[in-house]
């Protein structure tokens, strides 16, 4: 906005350098120019302050495809002023020369005008295709025609407006619609990172077989080598059992062959000790034997001399004997049962042999 400022009856304008001033006297164009400073008279002066700098209007556009859905858009353009003069005559942009503001509001009917005339070109496209193409082709072919489309509309280029950028950022349905249309994709996208999964998986368990495999393989390897070992282990075993048993035999047959011959010596020496021993006591038994029956001869025939004389002796003499005889046993005797009746046949004998008593 420019600024002016009173001085006495005069007027002194000052304008921004984004800001070209066009100085009119009595209808006719008398100066112009980018941030013009000027002194001028108010009765007989009319400004207009046009904008030099790009501008950019963003909109919301909705619009319905060949389909019959929604589609919404969201866009800008920008535009810059080519011929000022030619826009001041058909957009009025004239200031208050007091305060140096717009008499009207030309940037918004411009906007308005911008903006209706993209609206126009973006909803003329999405209604000639369908929603899968509006949404395939994206924001990119749209952009292209509403550019072309300005570009070339006439009435853009009659009030001296030049076109210099067009974006659209973003081109969707509606919510319900676009879920509808997401939950394909996603299930699709669901489906292969449920097949990555499952080939993850099936990945992981191939490589865990071939792990246990190979913990299988050495396993297998590690008992093949144990068993050689215990194999070569027991042969070596049995080698040295074998070697020892051949040592043992060898001692055993050396003790048994000096063992024999010791049993041998010894039997020999026994043998000659034996048969000494058996002559000697060969002679004692035969010393003894006769002496023994020398004895027993002198015996007998003592026996022999002394039944003679028993034979002779009479009955209470014998019975003496005996009666001393059995005195010198009495001690060696612990019981002795004499019977009544040879008690009596005793007595009787006894008293036989006994002589007659003279009576005193």
């Amino acid at each position: 906005m420019a600024a002016i400022r009173r001085v006495a009856f005069l007027r002194h304008l000052r304008a921004e350098t984004c800001s070209l001033v066009l100085r009119y006297r009595r209808g006719r164009l008398v100066e112009q120019g980018r941030a013009l400073h000027c002194w001028f008279l108010p009765l007989s002066t009319s400004i207009a302050e046009v904008p030099a700098d790009d501008r950019e209007l963003t909109f919301l556009c909705h619009a319905r495809s060949a389909d019959f859905q929604d589609v919404s858009v969201q866009a800008g353009v920008g535009y810059r002023v080519t011929d000022p003069e030619r826009l001041a005559q058909r957009v009025d942009f004239s200031i208050d020369l007091s305060t140096g503001a717009w008499l009207r509001q030309p940037l918004e009917a411009l906007a308005q005008l911008v903006t209706m005339l993209a609206q126009q070109f973006a909803a003329a496209w999405i209604g000639e295709h369908d929603l899968r193409r509006v949404l395939s082709a994206g924001p990119s072919c749209l952009r292209e025609r509403i550019e072309e489309q300005l570009i070339a509309d006439g009435v853009l280029r009659d009030l001296g407006l030049q076109i210099t950028t067009v974006r659209i950022s973003r081109v969707a349905p509606t919510p319900e619609l676009e879920r509808a249309l997401e939950a394909p994709t996603r299930e699709r996208i669901q489906q292969e990172a449920d097949e990555a999964g499952f080939q993850r998986r099936a990945l992981a368990v191939q490589k865990e077989r071939a792990i246990q495999d190979n913990e299988l393989q050495n396993q297998i390897e590690l008992a093949k080598r144990e068993e050689l070992l215990i194999r070569q282990r027991g042969l070596n075993e049995q080698r040295r059992v074998e070697e020892e048993a051949e040592s043992a035999r060898i001692a055993s047959e050396a003790t048994l062959r000096r063992v024999a011959r010791e049993t041998d010596a010894r039997a020999e020496a026994l043998g000659v000790e034996a048969q000494a021993e058996g002559e000697r006591q060969a002679l004692e038994a035969r010393t003894k034997a006769e002496a023994t029956r020398a004895i027993e001869g002198a015996r007998v025939e003592a026996e022999q001399a002394r039944m003679l004389i028993y034979r002779e002796l009479p009955q209470h003499v014998l019975l003496g004997l005996a009666a001393r005889e059995f005195a010198t046993k009495l001690e060696k005797i612990e019981h002795l049962r004499v019977e009544p009746d040879t008690l009596a046949h005793l007595l009787r004998g006894l008293g036989r042999t006994l002589p007659p008593q003279v009576p005193r």
